[in-house]
């Protein structure tokens, strides 16, 4: 006998584009009240619009979902493979006296919304057919099938997060279940599925508040139990505006491809929104264990770059160096000198790149600032320099230049500690500070006047491609 899990939620994206990061702070929220409580979140693609739904966009969501360490439990479900089940429920409606044949054409539409709007009122349907006898429309007339709403009273929604939300009934008409072309409309198919992958509890955005009081009534409709209801407040940008592409509104792949960590991505997002009084950063086990729907707040988070990107920075920091290798590597070959980066990052120079990335790690803030600071190590002889390098590099930086290259060409052991030594002992003996010797040092192994620290950039280069750096610049 199948055991069921007690706790059951569900991410239902609309395969039309990429997985926006509304879409993927709201499955993180049901994965992690799901496994708060020891059950499941299930996958469901709304792949109902065909025209619009694309295989390369449930692709997109998949990956976005499985880098975010966020992936769904079960077999995923499809919408649009279930058609038949949705019209099924919808003819028992029709059976059972819950719903009926709407026959108002097009034109009876339009001019119901056109005197409700010129009388101020909403465009609702007015119920012409609820009651009447099918047999008065015409011989094979189409048709719509209707709920038969409740016209009275109110519905009731207790939402975890926006409390007790209540709704007239006679503000809400008889919406369509089945369209006559015999194709199941959202609300039925959501209701269907949300009753047959035994959901438990919905957590979604608070723009389908509405549409939570409609579901409502089919579920009443069928005698199906109401799942528990949790309608969170959407993001919006730094300015309060609702959040757009200006903003960051973008796909996960995008977040991924800037450079930041799923781990700390899933910090941020689970921050935007909820709370564990004043604490900023959280392991995914401490997220499960302490996330709540009580701790949702009901008024809109606001997304900021800066603090992702500090919050980026932490993590990078305390990331094992193979892990942000991997990471390098699987956005390299968007870089400008991608082939080079992956060359250098998949080959002999993997162990330099690693050698260098406690150094590094220390002032990035993304991968590809960790990319961009290790550069120097694959670039080619002779080195571009940036305007800033290239002004330290005078006449007494090329003598010095001379000095130190000597100085480490008499290095055996090259590693830290034997070429600082070098470079302190030619310093001292040529009567100079260290930043005279440093700086120019390192405008001519990196080409910038920033870098990791200078004695680890010259032991993270071959000995015969550093001494061959200093030496173009010397001459």
């Amino acid at each position: 006998m199948e055991i069921k899990p007690k706790v059951v939620t569900r991410f239902a994206p609309s395969p039309t584009g990429f997985l926006h990061i509304g879409g993927a702070r709201t499955a993180l929220f049901n994965w992690l009240y799901a496994r708060h409580h020891g059950g499941v979140m299930r996958l469901r693609i709304e792949d109902t619009d065909r025209a619009r739904s694309t295989t390369d966009a449930i692709d997109a969501i998949l990956n976005g979902l499985s880098w975010l360490g966020v992936p769904g439990d079960d077999e995923i479900v499809y919408q649009s493979a279930r058609a038949d089940r949705h019209r099924e429920v919808a003819e028992q409606l029709l059976t059972d006296g819950k719903a009926y044949r709407c026959y108002a054409t097009p034109e009876e539409l339009d001019d119901m919304r056109e005197r409700a709007r010129a009388e101020g009122r909403p465009p609702r349907y007015d119920g012409r057919w609820r009651d009447r006898d099918p047999g008065d429309a015409p011989a094979g007339a189409p048709f719509a099938v209707r709920l038969k709403a409740p016209t009275e009273g109110e519905t009731v929604i207790d939402d975890a997060v926006q409390g007790r939300v209540t709704f007239a009934n006679k503000d809400l008409d008889d919406l369509i279940i089945l369209r006559s072309d015999r194709s199941p409309t959202y609300m039925l198919a959501v209701v269907v599925d949300d009753h047959d992958m035994g959901v438990t509890q919905i957590i979604r955005g608070d723009d389908h508040l509405t549409n939570a009081a409609r579901q409502s009534m089919i579920f009443d409709a069928l005698g199906w139990d109401v799942p528990g209801m949790a309608h969170i407040p959407l993001i919006h940008g730094p300015d309060g505006a609702k959040l757009s592409k200006r903003h960051g509104a973008l796909g996960v792949d995008a977040y991924r491809d800037m450079g930041y960590l799923p781990s700390a991505l899933r910090n941020y997002l689970v921050r935007l929104g909820w709370s564990h009084g004043d604490d900023e950063f959280f392991t995914t086990d401490e997220m499960v264990e302490l996330f709540s729907l009580e701790a949702v707040g009901k008024s809109p988070s606001r997304f900021d770059f800066q603090k992702l990107e500090n919050m980026n920075g932490h993590y990078i920091r305390g990331e094992a160096p193979d892990a942000l290798m991997t990471a390098m590597e699987a956005i390299a070959p968007s870089e400008p000198d991608g082939e080079a980066a992956v060359a250098a990052l998949s080959g002999p120079m993997r162990a330099n790149v690693a050698a260098l990335m406690p150094a590094m790690a220390e002032r990035a803030k993304t991968v590809r600032e960790l990319i961009d600071a290790a550069r120097f190590l694959w670039a080619a002889r002779p080195l571009s320099l940036d305007d800033k390098a290239a002004k330290l590099i005078d006449e007494d930086a090329k003598a010095h230049l001379k000095g130190v290259g000597e100085a480490l060409a008499a290095v055996d052991d090259w590693s830290i500690e034997p070429v600082e030594a070098a470079v302190r002992e030619y310093t001292k003996s040529a009567g100079a500070k260290l930043g005279k010797v440093a700086q120019p040092l390192r405008a001519a192994l990196t080409g910038r006047t920033t870098s990791p620290p200078i004695f680890d950039v010259i032991a993270g280069l071959p000995k015969e491609e550093a001494l061959g750096r200093i030496a173009d610049q010397a001459a």
